[in-house]
């Protein structure tokens, strides 16, 4: 048989599905087990398998209208069936491609199912709306906590591009390169970019003026604060707030695990000519040789709040998995408490929608600790409010019609000076 353009890129992408849905991998981790493809393929199978993600529920439906008996969920042919018609309605593929690159993948299997399938959907046209269901289970669960409205950003959000956001080291150098570079600023040292440009290409990157960071992902350093000599940045891996803390003059301790990720840190340490010590270590049995004035606990969580540039998190993020994830930072923020000074700044954040990670880990934390009390976050930027109770938590659908930001949640924690 001859060979077909692009096949291998389909081929791959039907093993990152595999191995996210079946064996709960990211999909980055998934895209690392795959070998023997070009960049451009490598790229084009992650790019097929994250619209199949960002689809999945609309795209089932969409397959099931056209079955009289339903395929199971992980039938091969339903998983093929995925991907073409996620082709078709995410990235626009001719329809003669999804077809010739479909039924190889099917050869000895269900060929003739699937084309008849695919033909049916294809001759009807495929209808598609602009923001498409996410998982029944994420879908109830953020119902519940934050309401219907949440819950259609979401959806919106899931398949729009986001942004590219860059902090900056220095506020002057931002406000320049906005204007230079048509970005806008929605916060003191930030700037937001139409997320189309190749990023070593901008101008100040290789002066280390910058790094990337969504504009949420920024917002726990900037509540460190400024008189707070020793910040220890505990779980601190990939290194943006490391950065922030850096540039914000403080002596920073950054602590994680993952030796491999400290050499990312240190690498861009150097590149923004920035200082910091780095300890590899496991931050539940980490002790510390001092105290800490203030400490930023970026707690490891189920990030649901990156769906928009991870969308397989929706899938993994299982009850049991958030309830594990809530129990191990209940522990972290213990340690944590132990490491600061009397009258010393913990500040926490997770990357989650979830409530179990966010304000109830929180409110079990001064339910316990006495000698904590919750400072009130005041000084979030523009258009993000505070809740009720002083904390910071970001939903979909806040500045939304700026680009929107990943979802998070945000506390502030003094220790009584006594």
């Amino acid at each position: 048989m001859p060979s077909v353009e692009g096949l291998g890129a389909r081929r791959a992408a039907l093993q990152m599905l595999d191995a996210v849905l079946r064996r709960g991998l990211t999909l980055e981790a998934a895209a690392g087990m795959v070998r023997d493809l070009s960049p451009p393929d490598r790229a084009l199978a992650s790019a097929i398998a994250g619209e199949t993600l960002r689809w999945l529920p609309d795209l089932d439906a969409l397959i099931d209208s056209a079955t009289r008996k339903r395929l199971p969920d992980d039938a091969k042919a339903r998983m093929v069936l995925r991907l073409a018609l996620a082709q078709k309605i995410g990235l626009g593929t001719p329809e003669h491609a999804l077809v010739a690159t479909a039924l190889p993948l099917v050869d000895g299997g269900p060929r003739k199912l699937v084309h008849g399938v695919l033909g049916t959907l294809l001759r009807k046209g495929v209808a598609t709306d602009d923001a498409p269901h996410l998982p029944y289970a994420v879908e109830y669960r953020w119902t519940q906590a934050w309401g219907e409205q949440v819950v259609a950003s979401a959806r919106r959000q899931i398949v729009a591009r986001p942004a590219l956001d860059l902090t900056f080291a220095d506020d002057e150098a931002a406000k320049a390169f906005a204007e230079q570079e048509s970005g806008v600023s929605l916060a003191p040292r930030h700037v937001r970019m139409e997320n189309s440009t190749a990023i070593p290409e901008l101008s100040g990157f290789s002066q280390g003026q910058w790094w990337v960071q969504d504009l949420a992902a920024s917002l726990p350093a900037r509540f460190v604060p400024a008189d707070a000599a020793a910040v220890l940045d505990l779980c601190a891996a990939p290194g943006g707030k490391t950065m922030q803390l850096a540039a914000a003059g403080h002596d920073v301790t950054a602590l994680d695990s993952s030796e491999s990720r400290l050499a990312r840190l240190r690498d861009n340490l150097a590149r923004t000519k920035l200082t910091a010590e780095l300890v590899c270590s496991d931050a539940l049995t980490w002790a510390p040789p001092r105290l800490y004035d203030a400490i930023l606990l970026d707690a490891p969580c189920s990030a649901t709040g990156t769906f928009r540039r991870h969308p397989e998190v929706l899938y993994r993020a299982r009850p049991s998995i958030i309830a594990e994830n809530a129990r191990v930072q209940a522990q972290l923020l213990d340690h944590a408490a132990a490491m600061l000074k009397p009258g010393g700044t913990l500040v926490y954040a997770v990357c989650s929608l979830e409530p179990a990670e966010g304000e109830q880990v929180i409110q079990a934390f001064l339910a316990s600790f006495h000698n904590f009390r919750l400072e009130p976050i005041t000084e979030a930027p523009p258009g993000l409010q505070p809740s009720l109770e002083g904390w910071l938590r970001i939903l979909p659908g806040m500045l939304e019609a700026e680009g929107g930001l990943d979802g998070f949640f945000v506390a502030r924690l003094v220790r009584n000076a006594y």
